[in-house]
C-alpha cells in the first residue's frame, strides 16, 4: 500500500467510527452528500450527471469523438441512445425490443452497430443529422429459443467492409459483410465471449473469453484462433493503446487488470484495483479507459462504485494514484475530449416503491394497461433503478486526493474487518474467526420474494405501512409471533433485486458480473440462458458458495432443497450433502412437505448425533402462483409457508440441541411487492435461545450481514468484501439465554383453498411459467396478487415517500 493511503488511515478510521454510531434509512442524501445504499455502502458521485435508461452496459465513441452511443440492457425498456459529449445532452433515442452489450460506430460515423440480443441479429442504425434512423438487421440466426446465439462485443474495420461479432450463447465469432449483411465465416470460441477489439493494423482481433481465464487472438487473415493468452477470471472489457503494443484486460472476478504485451502475448503486469490489499471478490473490475496521453488508466470497479486510477507511464512499473467516486455499479468508462465518461448501471440511488408492483388507480387517466412494460408507473424493482452517465473532469493531484478520501468514506469494507469484525465483548457472536461461540448449529431458511410492508406493515412496533400489507397476522401468525417473541428487524434489506441474483447473494454474499448483467434479459422475457442457482459454472463466484467454504474448513453441512432437490446437487460441494426427500422450487408441492422432509431427516441425524453444523432449508411457497385457476390461492400459499416455518421452529426448539442452535430466515429477494422505505426492504428473522426476546431493532442489516454472522459462529472467513464489511447481528443476541421452546401457531386460513375465480387476473395467471422461481413475470404476478387481496377493481393506496431519518443507535449494556 502506498504512503499516501497509509496517511488516510486516521481519516478513514474516524469516518467509520462516526458511521458506526448511526443507523439510517437508505436512498437519501445525508449532510456530507453521500447516498446510503441498501447494502450499507454509500455513493457520492462527482461531476455532472445525465439520466440514462435501464442498466446501461456499454458506450461507444465515434472516431471524431463528437458522438457517444449508449446501450441500455435492463429488465424494462431497452434502448440505444445517442449523446453529444460536449454539450452533455441526449441527441436521440431508439427503443428496441432486445439488445445487449455490443456497440460500435463505423469509421465514417454514418453507421452504428448494436447487438440485438436474443433476437440473434445486429441492429444497423443509419446516422443522419445526429439522429438514429430506423435500423436494418444483420441476421445471425433465428430468434431465441430456436437458435441460441446473442451477439455481445462488436468491432468493425475502418473500411466498413468487415464486421466482427462475438457471442455468449453459442460461444462463437461471426465474421460478417455489413454491406450485403451476409455471414462470411464463423469461428468456434473456447468459451462464452464478452468483448472484442481490433488491432490498429487490423491483422488480429482480441476476444475476451468471459467464461474462461483467457483472451483469444484471432487472425483476421486466416480467420482462425492463432493464440490464447492467459488473463484473470471473467475477463470483461479490452483496451489497446494507440500503437497496439499493450492490451489491457479488466478481470471482474479477480478485481484486477492484466497488462499484456501483444508482441510477446504474455502478461507483463497485473494491477489489483481494490481499495485495500485483499483477495476477496467484490470490486468487480469491468471497464477501462486511457487518458489522451496514455499516461493514466481509469478502471471501473462496479461493486466498489468507483474508478481506480493508475499511472501507466512506465511500463512494468505502474502505480496507483487514487480513486474517483461515481454512481451505483459503474459498467463502462471512456475518455472523450478531456472528459471521463462513466455509465452507472444502477444510477444514483436506491428508492422506495410504494406504487408497486401493483395496479394503479382507476382515477389515473394515463391510459396505462396491465402488462405494460412501463415500470416507471408500477415501480417494479427489476426496472426501478435507472442508469446514469457521469461527466467528470480529469482531477489534478489535490482533487484526486479529495476524491480518494470520498471513496474510502463511502466504503464500509477494510482489510482489518476480514480478521476482526464489529461486535461486543461477551456476545455469543465472536468478533474473530475461530473464536468460540455457545452456538454450534446454524439453520438458514431461504424464502421467496416478499417485502417488509407486505408481511409486517401491520406491526405497529416497526416502521411499517399498513396500507401495503397483504399478508398480515391473520395469514402469517407464526411470522408475527416469531418477530414479536424474538426480534423485529424493520431495517433489513436484501442485497439482490430478483431470485436470479438473490440465491447467489444469499449463498455467497456476492453475485458475479455474469449474473448481474444477464438476469435482466431473462426477467424482461427476452430469452437467454438462466440456471442462476448453480446451473452454470460461469455464474459461480471465484471461491464458490458458503458450502465450499464449509467443506474447506471441515464444517459439516447439509442442504434441504437449496441449489438442488431430492438428493441431486447443482454444484459439486453439495454432492452427498443434499437431503434425499427435500424438493426444490415447485409451487405444486406444499411447504408442509418440505417441513416433513426436514423433520424426518433431522430426527434421523439427531438420533446418531450427526446433525450438521450448517443447514440450509428452502421453504418457498410464499412466492405464490398468482390467481391461476386450480392452484393454491395466494393466502393459502403464504399461510402454508408460515405454518411450515412455525413447525420447523417448534420441532427444533423441543429438540436436545435447541440450547446450542440458532435460526436465520430471510427472503432471497424482495421483488414481489411494494415497500414505503425501499424496494429492497424485506422481512427477516433471528431465532434461538441466545437471541433477545421482545426486541425491536432498527439497526440497518443486509443479506451479507446475516452471512457474516453465520460465518463468525461457524468459524468461516468472509466470502466477499460485502460480508467482510457488513455489521454482524450482535445486537440481536444476548449472553443470557432463554431456552424456552416455541409453540407453533395453527393456520387461520384454509391451506387447501384453490383459485376458482374467472377474471382478467386468472386469465393472465394462465400465461405465467411457474417451472422455477426465475420464470414467472414478477411485475404481472404481483399485480394479480395485489388484486386477489384488495379486489379485482381495487384502487392503489396513495403513494408514500420515505423521509431521510437518522436514528441514534443506543448501545445495549446487557452483554458487556
Amino acid at each position: 500500500m502506498s504512503l499516501y493511503f497509509k496517511k488516510l488511515s486516521l481519516v478513514i478510521a474516524t469516518v467509520f467510527a462516526f458511521n458506526g454510531l448511526w443507523a439510517q434509512l437508505p436512498g437519501k442524501t445525508n449532510q456530507t452528500g453521500q447516498v446510503l445504499l441498501p447494502n450499507g455502502w454509500k455513493i457520492s458521485p462527482v461531476g455532472r450527471s445525465l439520466q440514462l435508461g435501464d442498466l446501461p452496459l456499454n458506450m461507444a465513441v465515434s472516431r471524431s469523438k463528437k458522438l457517444v452511443a449508449v446501450t441500455n440492457n435492463g429488465q424494462s425498456t431497452q434502448s440505444i441512445q445517442l449523446i453529444d459529449p460536449k454539450a452533455e445532452k441526449i441527441l436521440d433515442e431508439s427503443i428496441v425490443g432486445k439488445s445487449w452489450y455490443g456497440l460500435t460506430f463505423s469509421s465514417n460515423e454514418k453507421e452504428l452497430y448494436a447487438s440485438g440480443g436474443n433476437d440473434n441479429w445486429i441492429l444497423n442504425f443509419h446516422i443522419s443529422k445526429n439522429k438514429l434512423g430506423k435500423p436494418d438487421t444483420i441476421i445471425l440466426g433465428a430468434p431465441w429459443p430456436t437458435a441460441k446465439i446473442c451477439p455481445t462485443g462488436i468491432a468493425v474495420n475502418r473500411s466498413n467492409s468487415t464486421l466482427y461479432a462475438v457471442t455468449k450463447e453459442d460461444s462463437s465469432l461471426y465474421i460478417i459483410d455489413p454491406v450485403s449483411r451476409k455471414i462470411i465465416n464463423k469461428v468456434q470460441l473456447p468459451a462464452i465471449a464478452y468483448s472484442c477489439i481490433l488491432s490498429p493494423a487490423e491483422d488480429f482481433l482480441y476476444v475476451s473469453l468471459w467464461g474462461a481465464k483467457s483472451i483469444a487472438v484471432v487472425s483476421t487473415k486466416s480467420n482462425v484462433i492463432s493464440a490464447t493468452i492467459p488473463a484473470g477470471d471473467h475477463p470483461d472489457e479490452l483496451l489497446l493503446n494507440k500503437k497496439g503494443t499493450v492490451l489491457y484486460v479488466a478481470n471482474a472476478n479477480d478485481n484486477s487488470v492484466s497488462v499484456i504485451s501483444t508482441s510477446g502475448r504474455k502478461i507483463t503486469e497485473t494491477f489489483s484495483t481494490t481499495l485495500y490489499p485483499t483477495q476477496l471478490t467484490g470490486s468487480t473490475t469491468n471497464g477501462l479507459a486511457l487518458s489522451d496521453d496514455e499516461q493514466t488508466l481509469y478502471i471501473a470497479n462496479a461493486d466498489n462504485n468507483c474508478l481506480a486510477v493508475f499511472d501507466v507511464s512506465k511500463s512494468g512499473n505502474s502505480k496507483s494514484m487514487g480513486f474517483i467516486p461515481v454512481g451505483w455499479y459503474p459498467t463502462n468508462v471512456k475518455n472523450v475530449n478531456g472528459k471521463i465518461l462513466v455509465t452507472n448501471g444502477k444510477g444514483l440511488t436506491s428508492m422506495a416503491n410504494p406504487k408497486g408492483p401493483q395496479p394503479i388507480s382507476k382515477a389515473d387517466n394515463s391510459g396505462y394497461q396491465f402488462g405494460s412494460t412501463d415500470n416507471s408507473r408500477l415501480q417494479y424493482i427489476g426496472g426501478l433503478f435507472k442508469g446514469s452517465l457521469s461527466f467528470i473532469d480529469p482531477p489534478k493531484e489535490n482533487k484526486l486526493k479529495e476524491y480518494t478520501k470520498q471513496v474510502y468514506a463511502n466504503t464500509p469494507f477494510t482489510d482489518k474487518k476480514v480478521a476482526i469484525s464489529e461486535g461486543v465483548r461477551g456476545n455469543p457472536i465472536p468478533q474473530k474467526v475461530g473464536d468460540s461461540s455457545p452456538i454450534k448449529h446454524v439453520f438458514y431458511i431461504i424464502k421467496e420474494n416478499r417485502t417488509y410492508d407486505q408481511v409486517f406493515g401491520d406491526m405497529s412496533e416497526g416502521n411499517g405501512d399498513s396500507s401495503l400489507c397483504l399478508f398480515g397476522k391473520n395469514i402469517t401468525p407464526n411470522h408475527h409471533a416469531l418477530a414479536k417473541d424474538f426480534v423485529l428487524l424493520d431495517n433489513f434489506y436484501v442485497d439482490a433485486e430478483v431470485s436470479a441474483d438473490g440465491h447467489n447473494w444469499s449463498m455467497a454474499a456476492y453475485a458475479t458480473d455474469v449474473v448481474e448483467k444477464t438476469w435482466p434479459t431473462s426477467y424482461g422475457n427476452r430469452g437467454g440462458s438462466t440456471s442462476f442457482e448453480g446451473g452454470r459454472p460461469v455464474t459461480y463466484p471465484k471461491d464458490g458458495f458458503i458450502w465450499d467454504y464449509c467443506k474447506r474448513a471441515g464444517i459439516s453441512y447439509r442442504s434441504y432443497g437449496e441449489f438442488g432437490e431430492y438428493g441431486k446437487a447443482n454444484i459439486k460441494s453439495l454432492v452427498g450433502h443434499m437431503s434425499p426427500k427435500s424438493p426444490g422450487f415447485d409451487m405444486d408441492i406444499k411447504d408442509q412437505v418440505r417441513a416433513d422432509a426436514w423433520q424426518n431427516d433431522f430426527d434421523s441425524l439427531l438420533a446418531i448425533y450427526q446433525v450438521p453444523q450448517f443447514n440450509t432449508l428452502r421453504i418457498s411457497n410464499d412466492h405464490t402462483s398468482g390467481q391461476r385457476k386450480g392452484k393454491y390461492t395466494p393466502f393459502a400459499a403464504v399461510a402454508d409457508n408460515d405454518l411450515a416455518v412455525g413447525r420447523i421452529i417448534d420441532h427444533l426448539s423441543h429438540s436436545s440441541i435447541w440450547n446450542e442452535s440458532v435460526v436465520f430466515i430471510l427472503e432471497d429477494d424482495a421483488q414481489n411487492g411494494p415497500d414505503h422505505v425501499d424496494a429492497h426492504r424485506s422481512p427477516a428473522f433471528v431465532i434461538g435461545p441466545y437471541v433477545k426476546r421482545n426486541a425491536v431493532i432498527h439497526t440497518m442489516y443486509s443479506t451479507s450481514a446475516f452471512l457474516r454472522t453465520m460465518e463468525l459462529i461457524l468459524g468461516l472467513s468472509p466470502m466477499s468484501q460485502y460480508d467482510a464489511a457488513a455489521t454482524p447481528l450482535f445486537e440481536c443476541f444476548t449472553s443470557k439465554p432463554d431456552f424456552s421452546p416455541y409453540a407453533v401457531k395453527p393456520a387461520l386460513v384454509d391451506l387447501e383453498r384453490r383459485n376458482i375465480a374467472n377474471n382478467k387476473s386468472s386469465q393472465r395467471s394462465e400465461l405465467f411459467d411457474f417451472a422455477n422461481e426465475d420464470k414467472a413475470p414478477d411485475l404481472d404476478l404481483n399485480e394479480v396478487v395485489w388484486k386477489f387481496v384488495k379486489g379485482e377493481d381495487s384502487i392503489m393506496p396513495a403513494p408514500k415517500r420515505s423521509a431521510f431519518v437518522i436514528l441514534e443507535q443506543k448501545k445495549d449494556d446487557d452483554d458487556d
